[in-house]
């Protein structure tokens, strides 16, 4: 009888082992658990340094989509965090500037049977690019407040900018033979390049791009930046500025028009990225 009452006490002192091992949770659980718990701490931080109206982090990548008074842009953008109210930042923003004066006129011609629908620029000698690497600062104005407000920060600095022309194609005919080709202004075929009758659209897409030329130059920028992004770690913004550009060389774009060095403009831009 007592050797039936030890078996009975092991029996159950095992089966109460099993379950308290059932019982306790993976690993894998247990991480998630915790991952769980450091994402609801980390939002905590963002909401209450939100609240306190500041942007903290320690540095955030972003992309913007510029619009600009005489083209576009297309711009990338690092920041590096150095006080509460004050992010080192760099930019490399590609573009082409357009000369206001531009009129696209619209062509019909035939070849082999069919009848093809183009456009040019009237008097485009150049395609003007341009590549700007930049470095200044971005401040703090006004924090959000809270998570569905909107930081205000001011935006200055400057660099080197690369001033690109391509030279622009022109598809005409050939009033001897008769025969379609494409040509860029030199200086000596005005008659031809500036004939409305005998031009019948643009040149090719990528024509010119291995005659294109380097002017360099310098540039600077003032914005005004309005980030109504969720939480710090997002960034989405619009900003509003001015740039100007010099460069050593006056730039041929549009003939019959006075050539410059100087160019500012306006612009208003989408930007979108994350800080970390």
């Amino acid at each position: 009888m007592e050797v039936k009452k030890l078996f009975f006490v092991i029996f159950l002192l095992s089966g109460t082992g099993l379950l308290a091992q059932k019982k306790q949770p993976s690993e894998a659980a247990m991480q998630r658990a915790q991952k769980k718990e450091e994402r609801k701490e980390k939002i905590n931080q963002l909401i209450k340094q939100e609240e306190e109206g500041a942007l903290i982090f320690n540095k955030q990548n972003a992309f913007s989509i510029n619009l600009n008074t005489d083209g576009w842009g297309l711009k990338f953008e690092k920041g590096k965090y150095k006080t509460i109210t004050t992010t080192n930042i760099m930019w490399l923003e590609l573009g082409e500037r357009k000369h206001p004066k531009e009129e696209r006129i619209p062509t019909l011609s035939s070849s082999g049977g069919f009848i093809l629908i183009s456009n040019y620029i009237y008097g485009k000698q150049n395609n003007f690019y341009y590549l700007n690497l930049g470095f200044g600062q971005q401040k703090l104005i006004g924090g959000k407040g809270n998570k569905n407000g909107i930081a205000v920060s001011a935006i200055y600095g400057g660099g080197i900018t690369a001033g690109l022309l391509k030279p622009y194609y022109l598809e005409v005919q050939n009033q001897q033979t008769g025969v379609r080709e494409q040509i860029k202004y030199d200086g000596t075929n005005a008659s031809t390049f500036l004939d409305p009758n005998g031009i019948l659209g643009k040149g090719g897409l990528f024509k010119g791009f291995g005659e294109m030329k380097f002017v360099p130059g310098a540039h600077a920028k003032l914005a005004l930046r309005f980030d109504y992004g969720r939480y710090n770690e997002l960034l989405s913004a619009i900003e509003v500025g001015v740039n100007a550009s010099y460069y050593s060389q006056k730039m041929p774009i549009l003939l019959l028009n006075e050539e410059k060095n100087f160019f500012f403009n306006a612009y208003a831009a989408f930007t979108f990225g994350r800080r970390k």
